[in-house]
């Protein structure tokens, strides 16, 4: 009978086990594989793991009775963790990558070389307590395999980026523009590679690929012959990241769209911040050209040993942008080259900082050849960048997707937009994260804007529900016009039942969290 009983635990057990392991495998991917980031999330979110802990707790007291009823007792209990901690539909599903496919079978070996132990221990109270203490580590065994494999990772890895340099070695004529900041730089991105079409061959990094291995991957399945030009975004969360991304690449030119409070739960510093976006600059031949955001304090107050060209839209740069007209239809605007040449330019896009972002990409453009007058057509080509102020007509009523990593300044540009609108204003947020010991400050801060500028404030969720709060309280904004939602389909229900007193409804949706927060 104690064979049967275990055999049902065991079982039990494994399928209960799995359950955690590709759910902390899930949220282990949403933390960038990071395990000091995954050990800070798993304290942070230890409420999660109750099950577990109750279930080592309740299996200790059955334990302290007899075998048969420890046996019953702890099936049950993993057969209800299996049901409350089943994975429940996730904005970013795990993605079974060869990493995680060998993570996990990392784990399934590791398991089955402790049962072959235990089925020779042939201790039936020993492996019932084994098997209880390994269920309690259960969301720590990512961890431990992600160790255990990292020599292998990195093997992998650079196997991987040695094949990249061949292929970037062997693009003879290619050149290459390194494109980094705390914000914008995917919409530069975008942005340049619209223009430099106007005369290139252009390849850029997808979507978000901005990591190493992600624009490894760009290198190696797309870039061929036929290119003339390696658009590449360089994200960072650490200081040396850039120079990691630099030292595979080896950029002939550079982009720095801003500096900023960005990542500060990983920087520590703004300084440090600083320091990681000129790697890029210190990268660069002697012969490389160095485009720099001229309004940027940040940029504007660190050392620059190197040439460089300044873009702007306060008459900071080389490249100017000014008479700027904003309305809800688009942008005009003109900018001045440094030889003195000035060009009308027009887009479907709206906002400030969309013309700041243009004026850099027209600059680079320029200064490779492509004369102003040139550029006119391809500015009016420019599409906004998915989930960043995209503009979309549903259900009536007008909204701004800029959903994509909000930080303090994005926020502050994204409202300046939203103001630009006659109708009644409503925001969408969950607020801003990753700012380490800032983040109430800057949710504060940003609630505060907010309130001069919304009619209608919807809070998402819990994450900075406090700070969003207390911001608003602070600027006056009654509570009649906050609504704390649960969901983005919560939010959407209300919205629809609001009464816009006639108006038509502008909705600003500013952030959307992962998974993970």
């Amino acid at each position: 009978m104690d064979i049967v009983l275990l055999l049902i635990c065991m079982i039990s057990f494994l399928a209960a086990y799995s359950v955690v392991v590709v759910d902390s495998m899930h949220f282990f991917q949403l933390n960038s594989y990071d395990s000091p980031t995954h050990l800070k999330w798993i304290k942070k979110n230890a409420r999660k793991y109750t099950p577990v802990l109750v279930t080592f707790a309740a299996g200790l007291g059955l334990f302290c009775l007899s075998v048969n009823i420890f046996f019953i007792g702890i099936s049950l209990l993993f057969i209800l963790n299996i049901l409350l901690l089943r994975p429940k539909k996730a904005k970013k599903p795990l993605v079974y990558t060869n990493r995680v496919k060998r993570m996990l079978i990392g784990i399934g070996f590791l398991i089955l070389i402790l049962f072959i132990f235990l089925y020779h221990f042939q201790s039936i109270k020993a492996s019932a307590l084994i098997v209880l203490v390994l269920y309690l580590f259960s969301p720590f065994i990512v961890l431990l395999i992600n160790l255990i494999n990292m020599p292998i990772e990195k093997s992998i890895n650079q196997h991987y980026i040695n094949e990249a340099r061949k292929i970037l070695n062997s693009a003879k004529g290619l050149t290459i523009i390194g494109i980094t900041g705390s914000y914008g730089k995917t919409s530069m991105k975008y942005f340049l590679t619209t223009l430099l079409k106007a005369k290139y061959n252009v390849l850029m990094t997808p979507e978000s690929y901005n990591t190493p291995m992600g624009i490894v991957k760009t290198i190696r399945g797309s870039l061929n012959a036929m290119h003339e030009i390696f658009v590449c975004e360089m994200g960072a969360k650490k200081v040396g990241e850039i120079k990691e991304i630099c030292d595979i690449v080896h950029p002939d030119h550079g982009i720095i769209t801003s500096i900023g409070p960005q990542h500060l739960e990983t920087f520590k510093s703004l300084e440090n911040v600083k320091k990681t976006k000129f790697e890029l600059a210190d990268s660069l031949p002697e012969n490389g050209m160095m485009f720099i955001n001229g309004d940027d304090g940040n940029i504007a107050d660190y050392p620059i040993n190197r040439p460089f060209i300044r873009y702007s839209i306060n008459g900071k740069g080389d490249y100017h942008a000014y008479d700027i007209k904003l309305s809800d239809r688009g942008t005009t605007f003109r900018v001045q080259a440094p030889g003195g040449d000035i060009c009308d330019f027009r887009t479907k896009l709206i906002g400030a900082h969309n013309v700041l972002n243009i004026t850099g990409a027209i600059a680079a453009a320029n200064s490779m050849g492509i004369p102003l007058h040139d550029l006119k057509a391809q500015v009016k080509k420019i599409e906004g960048v998915p989930h960043r102020l995209q503009l979309m007509n549903k259900g009536g009523h007008l909204i701004i997707d800029d959903s994509y990593n909000s930080n303090p300044v994005g926020v502050m540009a994204a409202l300046e937009t939203l103001s630009l609108f006659d109708g009644f204003k409503i925001i969408v947020t969950p607020g801003m994260v990753e700012l380490g010991d800032k983040q109430d400050e800057y949710n504060f801060e940003f609630a505060g804007k907010a309130a001069s500028v919304c009619d209608y404030v919807i809070i998402l969720g819990q994450t900075n529900n406090k700070s969003l709060s207390a911001g608003l309280a602070a600027a006056g904004y009654p509570d009649s016009k906050i609504y704390p939602a649960g969901t983005i389909q919560d939010a959407f229900h209300h919205i629809n039942i609001i009464n816009s007193e006639g108006r038509k409804k502008i909705i600003l949706i500013e952030n959307d969290l992962p998974d993970n927060f």
